[in-house]
């Protein structure tokens, strides 16, 4: 029956464009879109497809050097080439906007509850303080808890998943007719990924709005949209029903998208294989509190009595929410923080060792960062970054010999040799991402620590990444821990499994086992969250 509703935004030839330096560069080309009256429209394609620059222009939200063209009528009202002060009465209104990121989005220098408050004000008169109950109302409505007391919080003293309600709760203020989520879920952990998705639902439903979704997660889109527009390289490749598009794709690029979805399965390595790395009794604590005006101390334990053993060749995946110890788990067994427990290096007990006796150790034991863009010095170039650690581990070698081992790491991981005089701001997401992978294997390492390597990327280069990774640990018999929140990319990758919840291992086995007879409600939550069984 999803055809005979109401078209509420109908979108026809429309054209964004950005001018730069290197010329006009055209985001969007002409594209064609229908959005129904309590529907939910997916739209969906990798990172600089257009989704998102869509939209921005359709709100009228474009950066300074962007033109937007053609139509996009909201129930026969034209918005582009709309003046400011005429689009604002829909703006915040009639239709609103949830942005990927809330802690960008939110002013650090406000509560949330006046920043709730501020397009209610703007839309229907009255004071701040008039608003005050409606904002504590739809802070209940999106379940934030002791709503009285958080309406004068700051978006930083508000965990990821808060944030986001409070993005939503602002979005909803005014009860819109149409509700644009771009990426509202791709930072949130997968337990409140199904929060977040089942509230938009409920809130869907108790309104009678519509949604358009911009997502690049195929999964989301399964379960929540009735319909789906493919976009790449700005234009849209295909679009119908959800049903149709996932059972039968007619455009190479959506099978492509389809088949990105991480597959595979890591076989386990000989049950006589040695180990490698071990850790028994980790524990890590942080001091709280202190200070000259800030009184007492306390402790927060971070990793609380853990046990790994690392096979070689092995691929043990970490799992569970934020704040679950994790990534301190996999810096306190490099012993890159102040930890306690007994820790072995093949056949090296290495618990007591400082800083000066774990530096040769440094390049058999490498860390891969979650965010490469971070980790990456934008001062220097990539083969400059690639070979920093054969200044301390390999101080004998030329500068030609050097360059000969930038060259071989860049074709290592996919990537042209001739781009190691380039800067990190050069190169995609994906890339970035290859070039610190190549900084750890230029080394030529034993273990490698990988914290959420492939977070922040695409499906179909996450399976590249996945991909490249498998071929490495094959060629050089690596071993790996690989950290993360994506369950589908650590079923690909791993063959043992540890789930953490609160600093402990709440359970752990070989792969198949947890993903097919998990025994912990905790881990039957997260599985259950992350393939919506």
């Amino acid at each position: 029956m999803a055809d005979m509703k109401e078209t509420i935004l109908a979108v026809r030839g429309l054209k964004v464009n950005f001018s730069t330096p290197d010329g006009t560069v055209e985001a969007v080309k002409g594209i064609d879109l229908d959005v129904r009256s309590g529907e939910t429209l997916a739209v969906v394609g990798e990172s600089g497809s257009g989704k998102s620059q869509t939209m921005m222009g359709i709100m009228g939200l474009l950066a300074n050097n962007g033109t937007v063209n053609g139509s996009a009528r909201y129930r026969g009202q034209e918005l582009v080439g709309l003046p400011p002060k005429a689009l604002n009465q829909v703006r915040g209104s009639k239709i609103t906007m949830i942005f990927q990121e809330p802690m960008t989005s939110l002013d650090p220098l406000y509560t949330i509850g006046r920043q709730i408050a501020e397009p209610i004000v703007h839309h229907r008169g009255g004071t701040f303080r008039q608003a005050r109950k409606r904002v504590l109302e739809l802070l209940e409505l999106v379940g934030i808890p002791e709503p009285g007391r958080r309406i004068d919080s700051y978006p930083h003293e508000l965990s990821g998943g808060q944030r986001q309600r409070v993005m939503i709760a602002m979005a909803l203020a005014n009860e819109p007719d149409l509700l644009i989520a771009d990426e509202p879920t791709t930072a949130l952990d997968v337990t409140i990924q199904a929060q977040i998705l089942d509230l938009l639902k409920s809130l869907q439903k108790r309104f009678g709005m519509a949604i358009v979704l911009i997502t690049h997660d195929l999964g989301i889109v399964k379960h929540f949209a009735e319909r789906v527009a493919v976009m790449r390289r700005g234009e849209v490749v295909e679009q119908g029903k959800t049903a149709d598009i996932f059972e039968r794709p007619q455009a190479d690029y959506t099978k492509m998208l389809l088949a990105a979805e991480p597959s595979g399965r890591k076989a386990p390595p000989a049950d006589s294989a040695p180990i490698i790395l071990e850790g028994r009794d980790v524990c890590v604590d942080y001091q709280i509190g202190g200070g000259l005006f800030r009184g007492g101390t306390s402790v927060f334990r971070a990793v609380d009595s853990v046990n790994l053993r690392l096979k070689e060749g092995q691929t043990i995946g970490v799992v569970g929410e934020s704040g679950s110890g994790k990534s301190t788990l996999g810096r306190a067994l490099l012993r890159l923080l102040p930890s306690s427990g007994h820790y072995r290096f093949g056949t090296t007990d290495i618990s007591g060792f400082d800083r000066g006796q774990m530096r040769p150790l440094r390049r058999t034991l490498q860390l891969v960062f979650q965010d490469p863009y971070g980790s990456l010095s934008p001062r220097r170039t990539v083969g400059e970054i690639i070979t920093e650690g054969l200044y301390v581990h390999e101080p004998e070698l030329s500068r030609a010999d050097r360059d000969r081992r930038a060259i071989e790491a860049l074709k290592e991981v996919g990537l042209d040799p001739a781009s190691r005089n380039r800067y990190p701001h050069e190169f995609s997401g994906g890339q970035r991402q290859r070039i610190a992978i190549a900084r750890a294997m230029i080394l030529k390492p034993k273990v490698v620590i990988l914290d959420e390597p492939t977070s922040a990327l695409d499906r179909s280069v996450q399976g590249q990444v996945i991909e490249l990774l498998r071929d490495l640990q094959r060629k050089h018999g690596l071993s790996y821990i690989f950290i993360s929140h994506d369950l589908s990319v650590v079923k690909a990758m791993s063959d043992y499994v540890i789930v953490m919840k609160n600093g402990k291992i709440v359970e752990e086995g070989h792969t198949d086992a947890i993903f097919e007879a998990p025994k912990q409600p905790y881990t039957k939550t997260l599985i259950g969250a992350a393939f919506n069984v």
